[in-house]
C-alpha cells in the first residue's frame, strides 16, 4: 500500500481569498488550449487563426463551466434540485460533470462557428486534441481534493484516502489522469498532426473517452447517493459513457465515407 500524499487543497491562501489547487488544474487546462491551439492555428488546414483562439478559449471556458454544473445537476443531483432549484448556483459546494462540460462546449463551439463562419466539426476537431490536458488535470485536482476514489483494493498501489474511510482503495483519479488525460492526448495529438477528414478527430476523441471511462469505472466508486444503477455494476458514468463510444465510432465511419465520396 502507498501512503496517500496528504496536500492541503487550498494552494494559495491570502486573507479571505483562497486558491484551490482544483481551480489551479482548470487554468491549466484553458492555458494548455490557449498555447497549444495558437500552434495549430498556424496550420493550412486551421478553421481560425492564431489570434482567434483566445476567443475561442474563452467560448470553451464557458461552455466547460456551464455545461459542467448544470449537468452534474441533472445527471447525478436532479433530486435534490427539485427541491431546491438554488443549488444550481451554489457552485462552491463542488459537483462538476465531464459529460455536462463536454455538451457546453459542443453548445459553445456551434455559437462561435457560427461568428467565425466555419462549421462545428471544424472547430471541435481543432481542439479535440488538446483538451484531454485539462481532463487529466481535472483528475489531478480530484486526488489532491481527496475525492472520487476508488473501490476497496488490496493492490500494493492502493491508498487510504482521507474522505474514504480506514479501507485502502484504487486511486481511480490517477488512472483517469492517465488515460483520459496523458494516453488520449498523445493519441489524438500524432493523429491530428496531418490533416484529416472533418469530424474524424471529434469522432476518435468522443470514442476513446467513452471506452476509457467506461472501463475505469469499474476501478471507481459509485456516487453514493445513485449507487449501482442496473446488475449491480452499471454505474451512472457507464450509462453516460456508452452513446459517446457509438456516437464518437460512427463519426469516425461517417468522417472517412464522406472522404471517400468526395
Amino acid at each position: 500500500m502507498l501512503a496517500y500524499p496528504a496536500i492541503d487543497p487550498v494552494a494559495v491562501s491570502i486573507g479571505f481569498v483562497k486558491i484551490h489547487w482544483y481551480g489551479i488544474m482548470y487554468l491549466i487546462g484553458f492555458a494548455a488550449v490557449l498555447l497549444l491551439g495558437q500552434q495549430r492555428a498556424k496550420q493550412a488546414w486551421s478553421p481560425i487563426k492564431p489570434d482567434i483562439v483566445e476567443d475561442l478559449v474563452t467560448y470553451g471556458a464557458m461552455g466547460v463551466i456551464l455545461g459542467g454544473r448544470v449537468g452534474y445537476i441533472l445527471f447525478y443531483n436532479f433530486g435534490e434540485f427539485l427541491s431546491n432549484p438554488l443549488i444550481l448556483f451554489k457552485i462552491w459546494q463542488g459537483g462538476m460533470s465531464f459529460h455536462g462540460g463536454m455538451l457546453g462546449v459542443f453548445v459553445a463551439m456551434a455559437w462561435f462557428a457560427k461568428k467565425q463562419q466555419c462549421t462545428l466539426w471544424q472547430l471541435t476537431d481543432f481542439i479535440a486534441p488538446m483538451a484531454p490536458i485539462g481532463l487529466g488535470a481535472g483528475r489531478i485536482g480530484n486526488f489532491i481534493n481527496s475525492e472520487l476514489w476508488g473501490k476497496p483494493t488490496d493492490v500494493p498501489w492502493a491508498m487510504i484516502f482521507p474522505n474514504g474511510g480506514l479501507i485502502a482503495r484504487h486511486p481511480s483519479q490517477l488512472y483517469e489522469a492517465f488515460l483520459e488525460g496523458l494516453v488520449l492526448f498523445l493519441i489524438l495529438w500524432f493523429y491530428s498532426r496531418k490533416q484529416r477528414p472533418v469530424m474524424a478527430a471529434t469522432g476518435l476523441a468522443v470514442a476513446l473517452y467513452g471506452c476509457f471511462r467506461f472501463f475505469i469505472e469499474f476501478f471507481r466508486m459509485p456516487d453514493a447517493h445513485l449507487g449501482y444503477l442496473a446488475l449491480d455494476w452499471v454505474t451512472m458514468g457507464q450509462i453516460l459513457s456508452t452513446p459517446m463510444m457509438i456516437i464518437g465510432s460512427a463519426l469516425v465511419v461517417l468522417a472517412y465515407k464522406k472522404q471517400r465520396q468526395a
